[in-house]
């Protein structure tokens, strides 16, 4: 069964075009090590919540937006062992002048429990 991990991030407005050349940079590398799709989505419509919210999730600030990414792999065991020679990578190192803030990304692992494709 696929493996899906989901992360949310905090970006720089002014920078979506070097955070688009990050991501094609990092799809390489994480095709490289196993995985079958990346997909890197940018905030568009990222309404407040009266209780929760992405924006509050990785407390995001003004002139920042949210970026909401998945990663597929074919199971867990294969994100694992990529996860494991990424730390060695140095292509997993940002440069200091990153479009995104590490530091308040957050992300999980999950199974699929539903895709209406049927294809994971």
């Amino acid at each position: 069964m696929a493996y899906v991990q989901g992360f949310v991030i905090p970006a720089a407005a002014g920078r979506k075009d070097d955070y688009r050349e990050m991501a094609e940079q990092a799809a390489e590398m994480f095709k490289e090590y196993g995985a079958l799709r990346i997909v890197e989505c940018w905030g568009v419509d990222v309404q407040p919540g009266e209780t929760a919210d992405f924006r509050r999730a990785v407390r995001a600030k003004d002139g920042e937006e949210i970026v909401f990414s998945f990663i597929v792999w074919p199971d867990k065991a294969t994100c694992d062992a990529a996860a494991a020679k990424m730390e060695a990578d140095e292509r997993m190192t940002p440069p200091e002048d990153a479009p995104f803030s590490m530091d308040r990304m957050i992300f999980g692992g999950f199974e699929p429990l539903f895709d209406s494709d049927g294809e994971l």
